[in-house]
């Protein structure tokens, strides 16, 4: 056989000429495990400060002291507002209740009054009536110091439809309700903190704005649009000493919906757990879930690529 038909000398000649290009892609390589473990380092990081250590070192001063003595919580029908409004009132800050039904936070306003020794009041406004709601919620925040502003989407917790299965009027109510009120009452309430030079605004939201759902439709679009609407607030007003927050939470158990997937537990906590969770984040982090095991599962959503996502959606979920 003669040298040329060698095996092994083919492999030793391929090798050498192709030996540059093995230093090339391994050096590749090794730039992109490094580029993930600083991604890995940073988030990391980035959990243990807007997580761990406003609860390790929670003395930053009063909230009352640092935005204002009284806040305005719109959406308060959702427990997961009740329970963020609670945490506000155990730290001395007065709450307005905006509200279409005011039966609905009768009871919360009783026991915050009771509990914390706040003042409370209820605010009742349907914005399917036009500008109708503008004129009493102007009277309810004159000569107040509003240094909170907490918009919660609603039916976070609702069961899922299909848009098609929602009828005309309650498309317009949830878009009235979710959309319409969330911004005009940011717009009544932003004059008087860009006034004084200091307040706080929530937006609630949900983590379906980052990932469709099956059946979630308006929830997507509401939790999206108060995100979105959070980032452009934050553009326009943080340099007047208004910090603005948009919280995406994922699952919260809530005792309206006793199916066994709204369960409480790690991944799912009640929303006072929640809560609490969440006002450790406040002057912390513009974006954030709010709760770290969720901030977890969020990092996991976004390596999964989106087509990946909506088919197991599909294939589990429905």
């Amino acid at each position: 056989m003669a040298a040329v038909d060698s095996f092994h000398l083919l492999y030793r000649e391929i090798s050498r000429s192709c030996s540059s290009h093995f230093e090339a892609l391994a050096l590749i390589g090794a730039l992109y495990t490094a580029s993930k473990a600083v991604v890995l380092l940073r988030d990391c990081c980035t959990v243990v400060r807007v997580h761990f250590l406003p609860r390790m070192l929670p003395n930053r001063g009063k909230l009352t002291q640092r935005y204002g003595e009284w806040a305005v919580i719109y959406g308060a029908s959702e427990p997961v507002a009740l329970a963020y409004a609670e945490q506000l009132a155990q730290n001395g800050v007065s709450i307005i209740f905006i509200t279409e039904d005011g039966s609905t936070v009768r009871d919360a306003v009783a026991f915050l009054s009771q509990t914390y020794g706040v003042e409370t009041s209820v605010v009742t406004a349907s914005f399917s009536l036009g500008q109708a709601p503008v004129k009493p919620l102007l009277e309810a925040l004159r000569g107040k110091d509003i240094g909170f502003l907490v918009n919660c989407v609603e039916e976070i917790s609702a069961s899922p439809k299909s848009l098609l299965e929602i009828p005309e009027q309650g498309v317009l109510d949830q878009v009235n309700r979710n959309v319409t009120a969330a911004t005009l009452v940011a717009r009544l309430v932003l004059p008087g903190m860009v006034e004084r030079g200091r307040g706080a605004v929530v937006n609630i939201s949900s983590g379906t704005c980052c990932r469709p759902l099956p059946g979630r439709v308006p929830l997507t679009a509401f939790a999206g649009y108060l995100d979105h609407f959070s980032r452009a607030l934050r553009f326009e007003y943080s340099d007047r000493g208004i910090f603005v927050q948009s919280l995406i939470p994922l699952q919260i158990a809530s005792s309206r919906d006793q199916s066994s997937s709204s369960r409480e537990g790690l991944f799912a906590p009640s929303p006072g757990i929640y809560a609490r969770h969440a006002i450790s984040t406040l002057g912390v982090s513009n974006r954030t879930t709010g709760y770290w095991p969720h901030t977890l599962q969020y990092g996991l959503m976004r390596c999964i690529p989106e087509w990946i996502w909506i088919l197991a959606s599909r294939m589990f979920l429905i």
